[in-house]
């Protein structure tokens, strides 16, 4: 079955961040960028396989469908519910970043999609990849760097202020940018990093929109008539076709000697 064909639900019956997270995968750059994760991973019929932080499972099958023995592992349970609810034949489990349920050496390839900015200690959990990757077994880490979204506005001075205040939450925001040294402190070899740009001009992301300015407003960073101002005219841009956020994502990769 592929991934076009995955069981539906009604959209209104998903968690709201499976539904953003299943209108983000959906985009062409998304999926060029998963398809470049591949290739950097060297991934081929037979070879074991971990995606750690799977959300509902979109790249496990991806992987599986290239013939690879590949394992989802996510945090959540609700992705994991969902993810085996739509792909019955995938193995997806619950797992950690930190304690992964897997031997020592028992994978070739090791990928982590926007997982690590959610980790209060990325170099323990890229200790864990150095562990149950095979020697010459290779790592593919995406993430987005969340003081460098790029919003058009006709605030900046306020835009700002709602980027920052969205980052400021994050366990690690700069986390993607600091990839090269994780993996190299972390003893991997061959280090390459890559800068992809995720455009969006419709409405397809406004709800994160409006949820970083709600969470502005929540930090303190924004009065309310501020944050509801910001969030109607990012609406009104979307009705009219005038939307523009821009999301650098850094896509690293390495091999463990």
């Amino acid at each position: 079955m592929s991934n076009d064909e995955m069981p539906r639900v009604p959209a209104e019956d998903l968690n709201p961040l499976i539904r953003l997270l299943d209108a983000a995968d959906a985009s062409p750059g998304a999926a060029a960028l998963r398809a470049r994760t591949y290739e950097l991973l060297h991934i081929a019929p037979g070879i074991p396989a971990v995606d750690v932080g799977c959300g509902t499972g979109r790249a496990v099958a991806e992987m599986s469908e290239r013939g690879t023995e590949a394992i989802g592992i996510d945090a959540s349970v609700q992705m994991i519910d969902e993810g085996r609810r739509r792909r019955p034949d995938l193995d997806l489990r619950v797992g950690d970043a930190y304690e992964l349920s897997l031997p020592d050496g028992s994978v070739a390839a090791y990928r982590a999609d926007k997982v690590y900015h959610e980790l209060d200690d990325p170099a323990k959990a890229l200790g864990e990849a150095f562990r149950v990757l095979a020697p010459g077994g290779r790592i593919a880490l995406i993430g987005q760097d969340w003081e460098s979204f790029i919003i058009d506005s006709d605030t900046p001075t306020i835009t700002r202020t709602i980027v920052q205040a969205r980052a400021d939450m994050v366990p690690n925001p700069r986390a993607a940018r600091r990839y090269r040294n994780l993996l190299l402190d972390a003893g991997f070899e061959d280090v390459s990093v890559e800068v992809r740009t995720g455009i969006f001009t419709d409405a397809t992301m406004l709800p994160m929109l409006s949820g970083i300015a709600e969470g502005a407003f929540a930090a303190g960073a924004l009065d309310r008539e501020q944050a509801s101002r910001w969030i109607a005219e990012q609406a009104a841009r979307a009705k009219a076709g005038r939307l523009l956020l821009a999301i650098p994502l850094f896509l690293a990769s390495a091999r463990r000697p």
